[in-house]
Parts: structure tokens; C-alpha cells; sequence
């Protein structure tokens, strides 16, 4: 059958509906899954026309040739065009698996049901840089019994949280084997809820056990130790078999070996992305401390992750000297907290007696190093001003103000992200103590993160989980939530939600003259606010090197770009701003 006239067939066999269609041939399947087109290459009759149907591979998709028996043939028929997916096959035998009596609360499992899903699924996607599926198309194969989309919503905050993919092989092109398939599996990096990834797993192996199916295979990335350990406990083993791609922008990363740019961090890579993606240069200085240079057409501007040389030495020093900050900005009328700098037990203690809880932070630093919050006694704060001190041997000492935790990204004086972001928590499962619980959510936010989010073990986060009426080593009650930090950094831990949509105009208004007022073209304000939709705020600090990365789907690289390289800014955003 022509190729064209096989992917239409596809299409129209894998519609919506309940009705009986006609059955796809079972040769030369290629399913359209909204990412790309999965290609069962047990269906082709040889390496050549296998290699032909991934020739036909749409723009800005990724194609997947998959249960390739003899790759080496494969690859042979375009040696240019195709590569060897550096990924294993793993199968489970749904004739023997058998479901895990322990039923994970706080969250459920089940089908997509809104297009409201599939945007959440792709956000997901989004904060895994997976390639994203049309909304649309999500959402009119909900009934499909080919293309099985399954998510674990939370029970609290109705948000979902996880999203598995899967894929009946009988229903796509007859197998005679009885096969299906997992694909996409994705957690969100901020979720605190334990075992969603294997739960998903889990249920997608229960719903094509019962529907006779009698394997589930999957591919996954040999260098993804993590997942591999999960499927292997559950049960799945190797199957000598491979997967073959085409080489496109999308998979670069898979053919082309690991690009200068690798070592970087995430905040800093977001951006060298973004510029590549432009065509302007990049030449990456100091790959550790995430120092590179951007160039194009004679202009050539050094960066650190989102500091750049446009920023001066003076708006960063005020910047960094956070006493020097607040008087700053409260001076263009924005509003701070009341707060002093240490100098003896005494003059804290009246301090504290005034304001009933304080936070004490390093005058100098980042990243949430050295900061404790809502410290109710003198011990507890003085023990913190020995912590801050590890620091810088300046303290601050101010008036805890509650609320949530607003950064507002701000780049060229103009707001480009909103995100509340929040303390690492979290939650009990029965089974779990508090520390093996902070041990498997630090390990997920630094698998989403490149590294850089992790919880620390240490005197702050053993200060709050005592505060919450805990030991380190005790067993919580299913379902019971704790807040193992108070600060809501990122770097220890704290998770992101945007809210740029939603945000007051008020708080955009004072978070753009807290920048003018500092003179620093990029930054990330902090406000604490009763709600971001509403006008109330407390200023706590500004950060002259904001993270850009985990804001999605905010253009915050895109617009960073802009900035250093006015030129390159694509017509529709230039159009926009004029």
C-alpha cells in the first residue's frame, strides 16, 4: 500500500468512536500518537521500507521505529538520515504479573476526560522537555481503545500529577501476539504525593491484563537508571530488540554525543538552547560556573546563566547586600518588612518580642543558603544567626511576614513569569519515615532539575519536621502532610506554580519599580502576598541571576534573548511589543 494511503487509513482507524471500523492491515503500521507516529517494525516486510515510512516523518514530530529486530539493516538503507536509539526494550509478562494489594491514597487514577487534561499533560510534558501532543488531539481519541490516555489527579488539589500513555497492539494492526505498549510515562517533578509513577505503570498493566492482553512492553533511555530500577522491580526484563529513529532537531541530543553546552546547568542551558535555536553563537567559557558567551552579527555579550554584562556592577552589588536592597527599594515606595541587622542577643530578643516570630537570613547570599523562617524563640533564632553566619558574617534579622511566596521574573522592566513557589513537603504513606519520604522527593526534584533542587538533610529541615511534631525517623500517618522547610527556594526543594495569567496588576507594578529602583534589566522579585490576586504584598528580596528554567510554559529564555539581541526577536513578538 502507498505510504500516504497507509497513513490515512491510520488516521481514519484510529479516530473517536465506539463504532466498528475496519480493521488497519497488518502491514506497515504506522500509528499517529500526537507526538509522532509509532512504527511497528514487526509489520514490515524489510529493512528498506521501514527506513522509507520514517523518511515521511512530519515536521517538529518525532517518529519511533520500534521492535527492530536487525537495526544494522535499517540504518543501512539511509546511513544520513537514521540512528540507533541509545535505549533498551523491556517487556512485562501480563500472564504472570500480578497487581500490588497496596492501594496509594491521595491521588487516583483514570481517563482523560477534558481538554483541560491534555493542556495538563502537556505542562508535564513541557517540565520534562518531551515533545508535546496537540491538545485537540488528546482530547478526541479520550474514547479511543487504541491509544490509552490515563493521569493520577491529586484527591486535594484536583491537579494532575502523572500521565502514561498506552498502546492496544491488537487493535492497531492484529497482533498475533496479543501485545500492548507504555509510552510517555511522566510524573510532575513538583508533585509530593510517592509512588505516582508506579502506580500509573501499574494500572495501565491492569487494564490490558484484563482486556487479554498478554505483554506490555516499553522503551527506555539506557542512561535513566531510575525508571530501569522501577521496571525491573515490577517485574519487566530485556527484550533483544531496538529502536531506531530519524536524526532532527528533537533528538539531537541521542546522535550527535553530548555538545559543550551539556555540562551546564539548567538555568543556564535554557538559555544557550534558545540562542542556538536563533543562530546566535555560543561559546561556552566556564561550563561548571555556568559562564558563556553569546554572538551575533559583531555583538558579543558574556553571561552567567541569566546575569549578563548589561547588568552593572553597581545594581548587582545592591543586589547582593540585601540591607542595601530594602532601602532601595523602599525607597521608591515599595513595601518591606521591618527588620534590623544583628548585633547582640539582647537588641534580638526585644526584636522578637515586638513581632512574635522573625526570619533570619546571611546579608550577602543566594539560593536559600543560610535562611531559616518563623523562628518563635530567642534560641531558635540565635541558633539560625550562627547558621546564617556560616554565610556571611552579616545578619539580618527581620519581621516574618506569612503568606505565599510570589517570584515575579522581570526582564527589560516588563513582568515575563509569575510562579508561587512553595516549601518542600511531604506526604505520608504509611509505610515510609519522614526522612526515607524526603530522601525519595529530593531524588525527584533533582532528577527534574539537573541537580539543582534537592532538600537538604540538614539542622533546618530537622527544625521543621520537629516543629510538625515529628522526628526525622518517625513513621507519619497516611495522607498526613509536612512541611519539611519553611523558605520556599528551589534550591531546597520548593516547588513552582505559575500564576502569570492571574496575577494583580498591583504586585506587577510594584515588582517593575523595585527593578527600576535597583537598575537591573533581569531579575526575580520576591513578594510574599495574602494571594496573588490580590493587591497586598511584602517585599523580600531581589535576585540579580534568576532562575529561568521550571517557569513553563512562560517564554522567559525567549524573552532574556530578546533583550541581549533585539534583532533576533521573531516578528510576531516585535509586532506584540510595538
Amino acid at each position: 500500500m502507498h505510504a500516504k494511503a497507509r497513513q490515512v487509513r491510520a488516521a481514519q482507524h484510529h479516530r473517536v468512536g465506539r463504532q466498528h471500523v475496519a480493521r488497519v492491515p497488518d502491514t506497515e503500521v504506522a500509528l499517529d500518537c500526537g507526538w509522532g507516529r509509532l512504527l511497528f517494525a514487526q509489520t514490515y516486510p524489510d529493512a528498506a521500507s521501514l527506513a522509507g515510512a520514517l523518511a515521511e516523518e512530519g515536521p517538529e514530530r518525532r517518529d519511533i521505529a520500534g521492535w527492530v529486530r536487525e537495526p544494522h539493516l535499517v540504518l543501512a538503507a539511509a546511513p544520513q538520515a537514521l540512528f540507533l536509539d541509545p535505549s533498551h526494550t523491556y517487556r512485562l509478562d501480563l500472564s504472570t504479573y500480578r497487581a500490588s494489594r497496596k492501594r496509594p491514597r491521595g491521588f487516583v487514577v483514570r481517563w482523560v476526560t477534558s481538554q483541560a487534561d491534555a493542556d495538563a499533560v502537556n505542562r508535564i510534558y513541557l517540565a520534562h522537555r518531551m515533545v508535546t501532543v496537540p491538545p485537540e488531539f488528546m482530547f478526541s481519541h479520550r474514547d479511543s481503545r487504541t491509544i490509552v490516555y490515563l493521569v493520577a489527579e491529586d484527591e486535594v488539589t484536583g491537579q494532575v500529577i502523572g500521565t502514561v500513555t498506552g498502546v492496544d497492539h491488537v487493535r492497531a494492526f492484529d497482533d498475533p501476539e496479543r501485545g500492548s505498549s507504555l509510552w510517555c510515562l511522566a510524573v510532575d517533578p513538583q508533585a509530593a504525593r510517592p509512588l505516582v509513577g508506579e502506580t500509573l505503570v501499574r494500572r495501565l498493566a491492569e487494564y490490558f491484563q484484563a482486556r487479554g492482553a498478554r505483554t506490555m512492553d516499553l522503551s527506555v533511555l539506557a542512561s535513566n537508571h531510575q525508571a530501569i530500577d522501577l521496571y525491573e522491580k515490577l517485574g519487566f526484563t530485556r527484550l533483544p530488540v531496538f529502536t531506531v529513529k530519524r536524526k532532527n532537531a528533537i533528538n539531537e541530543r541521542l546522535f550527535v554525543g553530548a555538545p559543550p553546552e551539556a555540562a551546564l546547568n539548567p538555568y543556564a542551558r535554557i538559555i544557550v538552547d534558545e540562542a542556538r535555536r536563533r543562530g546566535i553563537g555560543v561559546e561556552v567559557v566556564d561550563a561548571e560556573g555556568g559562564f558563556f558567551r553569546l554572538s551575533s552579527g559583531g555583538r558579543s555579550i558574556l553571561c552567567r546563566e541569566s546575569l549578563s554584562e548589561l547588568t552593572s556592577a553597581v545594581a548587582m552589588s545592591l543586589c547582593d547586600d540585601k540591607a542595601a536592597t530594602r532601602r532601595a527599594v523602599a525607597r521608591a515606595g515599595v513595601r518591606v518588612p521591618e527588620g534590623i541587622e544583628f548585633d547582640t542577643r539582647e537588641n534580638l530578643e526585644v526584636f522578637l518580642a515586638r513581632h512574635g516570630s522573625v526570619a533570619v537570613k546571611p546579608a550577602r547570599g543566594e539560593q536559600g543558603r543560610g535562611v531559616s523562617v518563623g523562628l518563635e524563640t530567642i534560641d531558635e533564632a540565635m541558633a539560625a544567626v550562627e547558621r546564617a553566619r556560616a554565610h556571611c558574617d552579616r545578619v539580618l534579622i527581620e519581621q516574618c511576614v506569612t503568606g505565599e511566596d510570589l517570584r515575579l521574573v522581570v526582564i527589560g522592566y516588563k513582568l515575563v513569569a509569575a510562579a508561587i513557589r512553595r516549601p518542600a513537603r511531604v506526604i505520608g504513606d504509611g509505610a515510609s519515615t519522614i526522612r526515607e519520604l524526603i530522601g525519595r522527593q529530593s531524588r525527584r526534584r533533582a532528577a527534574a532539575t539537573g541537580g539543582e533542587s534537592k532538600i537538604p538533610l540538614d539542622a533546618e529541615t530537622e527544625r521543621c519536621v520537629a516543629k510538625a511534631g515529628f522526628g526525622m525517623d518517625d513513621l507519619p500517618p497516611s495522607g498526613q502532610e509536612i512541611n519539611v522547610r519553611k523558605a520556599a527556594n528551589l534550591h531546597t526543594g520548593g516547588t513552582i506554580h505559575d500564576v502569570t495569567a492571574e496575577v494583580h496588576p498591583s504586585l506587577v507594578d510594584a515588582a517593575i519599580r523595585a527593578a527600576r529602583a535597583l537598575d537591573v534589566p533581569v531579575t526575580g522579585i520576591d513578594f510574599m502576598v495574602r494571594s496573588p490576586r490580590q493587591p497586598g504584598y511584602w517585599f523580600i528580596e531581589a535576585n540579580e541571576r534568576p532562575g529561568l528554567a521550571n517557569h513553563e510554559p512562560q517564554p522567559t529564555a525567549e524573552r532574556f534573548i530578546d533583550l541581549l539581541f533585539p534583532q533576533s526577536m521573531p516578528t510576531a513578538v516585535k509586532q506584540a511589543a510595538r
